[in-house]
């Protein structure tokens, strides 16, 4: 195989187009390789595998015992010959999303080689650059974006619709929100013992109205690892397995305005395997409202100080 990869060209493209490569954004690169590669072609696993192809990578699933502990995937360049590795027992998004990742780690330092004055990503700096690339590859901004208010934020649903974890939907909803609106969204799971914890949670904030924000978030909103409280609202849906929603949540006693939240639990068949918990501003609730009339939650009608 010889090293003419397109992949090479693809960087040549994305340096011509943009002078340094981080002057394009990963939204940016990521539209770019939209339309070089798929452009009205479905992006599906056997899709992205023919495009690996194209761009001189071998895609190889492997078993779980084979991969090295706590990796989702890797690749390894020898010589001309690229591989990328994934679980093969992934679920379809997952490997989708690892052939992705693997792809853009490899883009970096393409990227040097095409243009030796570039310096490439730290580790931890390409591992998120990475992310970020494959989420935007796999949920494209626009179209995400007006099926997002369609349903009415809701984050199973788009997980259906787009085959694609509840856990990247939900971090994806809250980079194509950020800076248009206050939200805060949580994705919670039992724990080994039975304890329903937040296993992902994303956050953003209105940037053209400073005032429509929730401050001191952090005291207020759960982050990862946090185990839900027995009168929270997320309790409730494990409980009663049904959606819930509360339409006033009060901060301050003197504060009339406050937020509303929505609490979805993911049934599998009758058991509540996951809860999706969405939170805006009282204000914002008609965005709400797509989720509230298909899925006719229990109403709750005020909480005080917590979710």
């Amino acid at each position: 195989m010889k090293t003419t990869s397109d992949l090479i060209m693809f960087c040549q493209y994305v340096i011509k187009k943009y002078g340094n490569p981080n002057d394009a954004t990963e939204e940016q690169k990521a539209e770019e390789f939209r339309k070089v590669y798929f452009k009205n072609i479905p992006l599906n696993l056997h899709t992205l595998q023919v495009v690996a192809s194209v761009c001189g990578i071998r895609t190889n699933g492997l078993e779980s015992k084979k991969m090295p502990p706590k990796l989702r995937g890797y690749h390894e360049v020898i010589g001309d010959y690229k591989n990328i590795y994934y679980r093969e027992e992934d679920s379809l998004s997952g490997i989708q999303n690892t052939i992705l990742h693997e792809i853009r780690e490899m883009m970096e330092t393409l990227f040097t080689e095409v243009n030796p004055t570039y310096i490439p990503l730290k580790t931890k700096a390409r591992h998120l650059a990475a992310n970020q690339f494959a989420t935007a590859v796999l949920l494209p901004r626009s179209s995400f974006s007006a099926k997002l208010f369609a349903t009415g934020l809701d984050i199973i649903e788009l997980s259906n619709q787009y085959s694609k974890s509840c856990s990247q939907v939900l971090l994806r909803m809250g980079e194509v929100l950020q800076g248009k609106l206050f939200m805060y969204a949580a994705l919670y799971e039992p724990n080994s013992e039975n304890e329903w914890q937040v296993t992902y949670w994303t956050a953003c904030h209105n940037e053209t109205d400073p005032d429509s924000n929730v401050f001191g978030v952090d005291g207020l909103f759960p982050r990862k690892g946090r185990i839900a409280a027995p009168d929270s609202l997320v309790s409730q849906s494990v409980t009663e397995r049904k959606s819930y929603l509360v339409q006033h949540i009060t901060l301050l006693d003197s504060m009339d305005e406050g937020l509303v939240a929505f609490a979805r639990p993911l049934l599998i068949p009758e058991i509540p395997v996951k809860v999706a918990l969405v939170v805006l501003l009282e204000q914002n609730r008609n965005i709400l409202q797509p989720q509230i009339d298909r899925l006719q939650p229990m109403v709750i009608d005020g909480f005080h100080g917590h979710l």
